[in-house]
């Protein structure tokens, strides 16, 4: 069993998963398309990751102002969780992600990734940070969810 963090932008969802005790999160992968309404082949594709890891739970960054207001990328993410949920039926939870990307722009200063290569992996690395902090946070909950 393991849970899927996913940052989910306009032209790609970053995407991380936990290791089985769910203890540490790892960037895994970035799912592109070709415009922000083209939405069903990123929807089939993590279909395919959630039964290939045997994924129950799914944390979604919800990038909210600074101010604590849910603007509109914050919807679209609630939006796009929704339809996860409903194809999929595994859980989907939202996460305040508003400095997972300055913490992964970090992570990749400490790594040496630079030029092209940081927007390779700034999607997964913030996803991973993403599904990393909610774990820290809900260790009880995780626990229940171990069984």
């Amino acid at each position: 069993m393991r849970i899927m963090g996913l940052d989910y932008g306009s032209r790609t969802v970053g995407v991380a998963l936990s290791d089985e005790l769910l203890l540490t999160a790892q960037p895994y992968e970035i799912i592109r398309r070709d415009r922000e309404s083209k939405i069903r082949q990123t929807l089939t594709r993590i279909e395919t990751l959630i039964e290939e890891n045997d994924v129950r739970l799914i944390v979604l960054g919800l990038p909210l102002n600074m101010d604590d207001s849910a603007g509109e990328r914050a919807a679209l993410s609630a939006e796009f969780g929704e339809r996860i949920e409903r194809r999929t039926g595994v859980p989907v939870v939202l996460s305040d992600e508003r400095l997972s990307t300055v913490e992964a722009d970090e992570i990749m200063d400490r790594m040496g990734i630079r030029g092209r290569d940081r927007k390779t992996y700034v999607d997964q690395i913030a996803a991973s940070v993403i599904l990393q902090e909610y774990m820290e946070n809900h260790r009880e909950e995780l626990e229940r969810l171990r069984g």
